[in-house]
């Protein structure tokens, strides 16, 4: 399984520790790759901020991986039912997942319509920094639940 996270922004020293955690814990399942854009400055205003960052994200785009895009207004799970769902795609031929995190301002509509799904954490509001940790808590917990293995920590 090859997991690829395109994020917006470099996380903080105290998110990026969490965030290693959560990887060294995938090692044994997963290949992982994050690739990172530029936040671009939010004075320049929000729609121009979208546009820069969903411009480079959509560089980065592999059109053979299943693109996950996350957004507040796409489909809620539960850890059960995200496991299923990635479950589902891998047994029909899908070895390669990446996920989208936008910056402050979330992603363009180019990018949301170039994703096969939304994933929405929660209907609340997350900085980003930390919804990027909690997806890939939320992977390796789907990963571990599909092979039946202990999750909580």
């Amino acid at each position: 399984m090859r997991l690829t996270f395109i994020c917006v922004g470099r996380l903080s020293r105290e998110f990026a520790a969490v965030w290693k955690h959560y990887e060294g814990l995938l090692k044994p399942y997963a290949t992982l790759k994050v690739l990172e854009v530029a936040e671009a400055p939010l004075a320049s205003g929000e729609e121009y901020v979208r546009a820069k960052e969903s411009g480079a994200i959509l560089a980065l785009l592999r059109a053979d991986a299943f693109t996950i895009a996350l957004d507040i207004k796409g489909t809620e799970y539960s850890s059960e039912g995200l496991s299923r769902l990635l479950a589902d795609k891998k047994l029909h031929g899908q070895s390669h997942f990446q996920f989208i995190l936008g910056g402050a301002v979330g992603l363009d509509e180019r990018v949301l319509a170039a994703a096969h799904m939304r994933w929405s954490l929660s209907p609340l509001t997350f900085p980003h920094q930390m919804a990027r940790c909690m997806v890939i808590e939320q992977v390796y917990r789907s990963i571990r639940i599909e092979r039946g293995e202990p999750y909580h920590h």
